[in-house]
């Protein structure tokens, strides 16, 4: 209904979430977070001797900074664990893994999505810690950079799925060439 993609005369977006899921539970989540207009603030592709399987990212200032708090996320989320991660010219894909308490019930947990959570040791909120902290720096240190509203995830659902996930992410640099013009798809 057309009524219902409206909030105060504005167009909502709908949700990717997985509904009924709970974020905060243990478990694999692959994510994609895009700079605004998928602006190359975190440094340029390089490709050695024109070989693109040895393709990398030669970080920018902000691009350090940026590996630099993803690696400092368990830091402040201890029961997150970094699994694959590749920063881009204009994104980046990781895997964070959840591991709460062992005696945390490791079922997902479902709601009616009636009520509001709370909203921290979730992936929203350690998300929404790592852009802080990437967009303070580039604050600080006079960096034209934004990032863009939201970021993209999924819930990892198996140990092929992650594999898969994982060799994706690893080789992302290799397909920049190829990929690099594809409009606004959520995978590059």
């Amino acid at each position: 209904m057309m009524e219902d993609a409206h909030y105060q005369e504005k167009y909502r977006v709908a949700s990717t979430r997985l509904p009924g899921y709970d974020y905060g539970q243990s478990g694999a989540y692959f994510v994609t977070i895009c700079t605004k207009s998928r602006q190359p603030y975190f440094g340029t592709i390089k490709v050695p001797d024109g070989h693109w399987d040895s393709a990398f990212l030669q970080p920018s200032m902000l691009g350090r900074k940026a590996l630099e708090c993803w690696d400092f996320i368990p830091q402040h989320a201890p029961f997150v664990q970094l699994d694959a991660f590749v920063l881009m010219p204009d994104h980046l894909h990781g895997i964070l893994l959840f591991d709460k308490e062992a005696s945390e019930d490791s079922t997902p947990t479902q709601n009616d999505g009636s009520r509001f959570g709370p909203q921290s040791q979730n992936l929203a909120s350690v998300l929404r810690g790592f852009k802080s902290a990437v967009t303070t720096y580039a604050r600080h240190n006079n960096l034209e950079f934004e990032w863009q509203a939201r970021f993209h995830d999924r819930v990892v659902r198996n140990q092929h799925e992650l594999e898969r996930i994982s060799a994706y992410i690893l080789t992302n640099p290799t397909r920049w060439q190829k990929e690099h013009d594809n409009g606004e798809g959520l995978f590059r």
